[in-house]
């Protein structure tokens, strides 16, 4: 018996983002790809819903008519700005040999080769294929970047790999709105008004006109940013504006010239230096996640039993050969001869997952080259999915272990970034090191990381909020951050500048003042890390104990102890620093975090002179 639930479309919309969101936050949580989560609420409030059902809960078609294309459209071009405003010219040119063959070689060489892939696979046409083998370029960074932490790779796979994705992700669609472009161009031209020839001139007439509109655009919004005609408050919201506007304009201006309007536009803003641009980037990442969740759930929604029924044994050719012989062959023609050993290019050559921007690309183009009358195109939507299902799975779960296979991973505990070299630091890098947890030492000075280099401790010279520390700073092994420099102010800006990579709940920094943190002249607590041991303990008090005969100490729980037994061993005043649990994770302590103990966990305890014995 079929049972129908109605529901209004103000529930649909919150069903659409509450499905979207919570899916991305169970991956984050399960260290599961957001992106198939994403697709499997989509799929069982679409196609599967409506076998159970009789009718779908959601039916994009059905439930928003005429809104659904512009808004879909929209959408897209908020996420190819995003991409835009990605990449940067000048962290372009300090990467590696490898990235840039990747990028110049590997990506027209991985579309054409895409593009045959499709073509004799999959039996669409040639100007198909060719949309389709553009997106296929795109290796997301939204993908690709939660692999590397959770796979751990060395420095220099994980670079690749990175660069790639962020450097591709713009690229591939650029690539996939030309064809777009030149497939819509083409439909409007009747044969006697020039056929190909007259495209292709229309094709450079659209992509000129796009770039002006979007570069210009850039120019202007930094030009009023830069000269205050814009308040802080409204720069973010108008940002977003803008993207729509630029869409909007390119479009009225010259049919289809908005996506590579958004795309100049973003590179544009991306590579103008003002000081806005990273509050706007975090505005805009959060805005993009909210529409990337949506737009998933709502395409997967979309698609029909029929669709699905038409992913046949050509479709797992396609998936195949693109696997196992595309980007294998992309990669070991484009990296040949630069720095990247066998192991390296081996790896890089699997890893290449598809991600949120190829579906988005794909299930706009499909909807409109349908709606123009290709019908053909209506299979781009599955076949996208299938590439993104089959690559994020295989990738996903295979990428850790063929990394430990082939040496390229960093397996082991989790790894602490400490700011600021001092006797206290030094000392807490170098017992954390012999317990078996990476410790990177960061400072400017190098007379001051001379201690620390003489006791074998792993550092950094260098400022961590700079560019180079970007490309520098291997941040695959970092898990943790303590700040511990003598300034507050730059602790806490080191705090807020690696909160959104790390969490909130993993940055730390000295307490302010020996008194309370609570004073009202102080930093507030939303603009610095989490206070680390207790509150009182500051730089000065710290270094004054430490040339006391203050030393640290690691005392390992026994089945019947608990860190508060363990504890009445020392001095009252003995200070729990981190806690190294049994299976190797570290977790750095603080008055809004106790340890959590356990048998085989280790305390690292900072006590007064001689407590060693008594321990």
């Amino acid at each position: 018996m079929e049972t129908h639930i109605v529901l209004d479309l103000t529930a649909k919309l919150a069903l659409i983002l509450g499905a979207g969101i919570g899916a991305q936050w169970l991956g984050w949580r399960l260290q599961w790809p957001a992106i198939v989560l994403m697709s499997l609420a989509g799929l069982a409030l679409g196609p599967l819903s409506g076998l159970l059902l009789g009718e779908p809960l959601i039916a994009p078609a059905r439930d928003f008519g005429d809104f659904l294309r512009p808004a879909i459209a929209l959408a897209v071009a908020v996420i190819l700005f995003e991409g835009g405003l990605g990449l940067h010219f000048a962290e372009v040119r300090a990467t590696s040999g490898a990235v840039i063959r990747l990028v110049l070689l590997g990506a027209p060489l991985g579309w054409l080769l895409g593009t045959g892939a499709v073509h004799y696979t999959t039996g669409l046409p040639w100007d198909l294929s060719a949309l389709l083998g553009g997106i296929l370029v795109v290796t997301g960074p939204t993908v690709i970047i939660p692999l590397l932490r959770q796979a751990r790779l060395s420095a220099r796979p994980a670079s690749v790999l990175k660069w790639e994705g962020i450097i591709n992700d713009p690229l591939g669609a650029v690539f996939a709105v030309l064809i777009f472009e030149f497939i819509t161009l083409g439909m409007a031209i009747e044969p006697h008004e020039g056929g190909f020839g007259m495209a292709v001139i229309l094709l450079l007439g659209a992509v000129i006109t796009g770039m002006i509109v979007g570069i210009g655009a850039g120019y202007a919004l930094a030009f009023s940013f830069r000269r205050g005609w814009v308040p802080e408050y409204l720069k973010a919201p108008l940002m977003l504006v803008m993207v729509m506007v630029v869409y909007v304009l390119a479009e009225q201006i010259a049919h289809e010239t908005g996506l590579v309007a958004v795309t100049a536009f973003g590179v544009t803003l991306a590579n103008i230096r003002f000081a806005a641009i990273e509050e706007l980037r975090r505005f805009k990442e959060g805005i993009a996640t909210l529409l990337v969740s949506a737009l998933f759930v709502i395409l997967t929604a979309g698609l029909s039993i029929e669709d699905l029924r038409a992913l046949d044994w050509r479709v797992l050719g396609f998936v195949g050969v693109t696997l196992f012989v595309v980007r294998p062959l992309v990669v070991w023609i484009s990296t040949f001869g630069t720095d990247l050993n066998w192991r390296e290019t081996l790896l890089v050559g699997w890893i290449a997952p598809r991600g949120i921007v190829a579906v988005a690309v794909a299930g706009y183009f499909s909807a409109e080259l349908v709606a123009r009358g290709r019908a053909d195109a209506a299979v781009l939507t599955p076949l996208i999915f299938a590439i993104v299902f089959a690559t994020v799975l295989a990738h996903g779960f295979s990428i850790a272990p063929l990394a430990r296979k082939l040496g390229l991973s960093h397996a082991g505990p989790e790894g602490l970034l400490l700011v600021g070299a001092n006797p206290w630091s030094i000392a807490l890098a170098k017992i954390l090191g012999e317990l078996g947890t990476p410790v990177v030492l960061a400072d400017l000075s190098w007379q001051n990381l001379r201690p620390a280099r003489l006791e074998g401790i792993k550092v950094f010279r260098g400022e961590v909020l700079s560019e180079n520390a970007e490309e520098k700073l291997d941040h695959t092994q970092i898990d943790w951050l303590l700040s511990t420099s003598s300034n507050e102010a730059y602790n806490a800006l080191v705090c807020v500048e690696f909160a959104p990579e790390l969490g909130r709940h993993k940055v730390f920094q000295l307490s302010a003042h020996e008194e309370t943190e609570d004073r009202e002249h102080n930093i507030t607590f939303t603009a610095r890390g989490r206070t680390a041991m207790a509150r009182g303990l500051t730089y000065n008090t710290l270094i004054r104990q430490y040339w006391q005969g203050w030393r640290f100490i690691a005392m390992t729980l026994d089945e019947d102890q608990t860190p508060d037994t363990v504890m009445q061993n020392l001095p009252q005043e003995s200070i729990m620093v981190a806690e190294r649990g049994s299976n190797g994770d570290l977790a750095l302590l603080g008055p809004s975090r106790t340890p959590k103990g356990g048998e085989g966990s280790v305390l690292i305890v900072f006590a007064p002179k001689d407590s060693a014995d008594k321990a």
